[in-house]
């Protein structure tokens, strides 16, 4: 049998299900495949053999010498610091102490402790194990459902997908060619409603099944008032000053994504070391005059002009900081975790490195034999429009979702799809916000890939720190009512985009044709001509 052109995109798209189904690393399975389906074609005449030097031209080009991929390493570094240094422990016990006292509490204080988390850390399994470990055994021990314990725990945890600074944004960003200030302005919205959902779900089970939800006794409350208030503002404030360091510079323009990061890695550094038992009275006295300078700059700047008072307090808030990063290096402690961090953020930049340069082997290769042409006369022939092509995608994404993780749909999927997408969903939200709804959407989806079998990482970290006594049953089953919620989120993303739309900017709406410029008439003086030298 001969094979002709048009039959060579979808044998890569089967040849690549079936090798990943096979079980060798996906990076490795992507450049396989790719240039092995590269050298048939060059075999069969479709291309020559200096088409394919535009991998490596992409490899550095695009891979290795992308900024915004750098990134990446300071989010990460960020999010397997504060992952270990305590804050979780102090924050999800103040709050169950202070949602204790109703139906479904601990449930409460697991979702806003896993929204706050979040916002910080952007990594899901640490947030599940982290959480897993302190509440579990405390929601057993009140009598909550096992079920319900299960899936909100696992459910808290991959709402880290979705919220800014999460990873799954950046790379959605940076495959889509958009700005990631614009991704995450898009993301804070059904990060929101997400929230709400989990908490009304939550609030029903209180109405209509109290049984699973029930209230802490008041014999379990240690903290009250002053004392309780004390220990959660202790946990939330510096908390919303590392979110607004990380996220609020980047969208008010005032730093790239990277600085943004880096800000963040040296910030999580100070929160795990003002969190720990053995910081000393010298550091709290150095943080506290830091955060007085820092604060005296900041207003300074807001009413007048940069000048040398600003310049002096910053110059002792960034002292500060350097004497709590020499404090906590220290610490034998943190240090090690310190070392944990360059380890954890070492194995995920080489795992995402390599995936890229894998994913840009098989799209050339793929695009070389018309593969864009071949998927977008399939998705744009779809029946039901726009409409058709969204659920189609979603589905689509969701049954992948049980098999690759969200680097490799982003990596491989996305940029097949994103010229498709971008023409077919402009004309609803525009062409600047149409790949922002699009990416979200995909974000909101993607989270379910996290809790539902056979590949639910959530639900094998939630198996893995979890008594003996919880049965793999209960946490599949757990997980159900919760995929089911994030599915509603994906609907209402798609019916609503403005829920994505409304905080980004309004795009101008000028007419190009009636743009007048107009440049002013200076008025010269005359030119006054002397007589020639001799």
């Amino acid at each position: 049998m001969t094979i002709t052109l048009e039959m060579m995109p979808p044998l890569m798209f089967g040849g690549l299900i079936v090798a990943m189904l096979i079980g060798y690393p996906v990076a490795f399975t992507l450049a396989a495949v790719g240039l092995s389906f590269g050298f048939l074609s060059i075999y069969l005449g479709f291309f020559d053999l200096n088409f394919l030097q535009a991998i490596p031209g992409r490899i550095f080009g695009s891979v290795l010498s992308n900024e915004l991929l750098l990134a990446i390493p300071f989010f990460t570094f960020m999010g397997a610091i504060l992952e270990r240094c305590g804050l979780a422990e102090d924050m999800l016990d103040s709050m169950g102490q202070l949602f204790g006292p109703i139906r479904g509490g601990l449930g409460y204080s697991v979702i806003i402790v896993g929204f706050i988390l979040g916002a910080i850390t952007g990594t899901v399994a640490a947030q599940v194990i982290a959480m897993a470990l302190i509440s579990m055994p405390v929601m057993i021990r009140y009598g909550y459902n096992i079920r319900y314990i299960t899936g909100v725990l696992a459910a808290s945890g991959t709402i880290t997908q979705l919220v800014p600074p999460s990873l799954v944004l950046i790379v959605l960003a940076d495959q889509l060619g958009k700005s990631v200030g614009d991704m995450y302005l898009g993301a804070w919205g059904p990060s929101v409603f997400q929230i709400l959902l989990f908490a009304g779900y939550t609030f029903l089970l209180g109405i209509f099944k109290p049984s699973h939800v029930p209230a802490v006794p008041i014999e379990a409350r240690t903290l009250t008032g002053w004392a309780l208030w004390k220990k959660c503002l202790l946990g939330i404030i510096p908390s919303a000053v590392l979110i607004f360091v990380v996220l609020g510079t980047m969208m008010m323009g005032l730093a790239t994504p990277t600085e943004a990061g880096a800000m963040g890695a040296v910030g999580a550094i100070v929160l795990a070391a003002i969190h720990h038992k053995d910081f000393s009275a010298t550091g709290r006295k150095v943080l506290i005059a830091g955060v007085i300078a820092g604060g005296i700059g900041t207003i300074i700047a807001m009413l007048f002009s940069e000048n040398l008072i600003f310049r002096l307090a910053f110059a002792i808030t960034y002292l500060a900081v350097v004497w709590i990063c020499l404090e906590a290096v220290k610490i034998p402690d943190l240090r090690d975790l310190i070392k944990q961090g360059y380890e954890t953020t070492m194995r995920i930049t080489c795992m995402v490195t390599f995936i890229l340069i894998g994913s840009t082997c098989f799209s050339v290769v793929f695009l070389g034999v018309s593969g864009g042409v071949w998927l977008e006369h399939m998705l744009t022939s779809l029946p039901g429009g726009v409409w058709g092509f969204l659920i189609f995608i979603n589905i689509f994404i969701f049954f992948l979702a049980f098999f690759l993780d969200f680097f490799e749909i982003a990596f491989i999927i996305l940029p097949m799809i994103a010229p498709i997408a971008q023409k077919v969903l402009a004309p609803v939200v525009g062409p600047d916000a149409a790949l922002i709804w699009f990416g979200v959407m995909l974000c909101v989806n993607m989270q379910t890939s996290f809790l539902h079998p056979p590949f639910g990482f959530a639900l094998f970290y939630l198996r893995g720190v979890a008594p003996k006594e919880v049965k793999s049953s209960d946490i599949y089953w757990g997980a159900m009512p919760w995929i089911g919620l994030q599915a509603i989120m994906v609907a209402l993303v798609i019916a609503f985009p403005v829920v994505v739309t409304g905080l980004l900017d309004k795009p101008l709406d000028v007419d190009l044709n009636k743009v007048k410029i107009e440049v002013p008439q200076i008025e010269l003086p005359p030119l006054a001509f002397g007589q020639p030298k001799q």
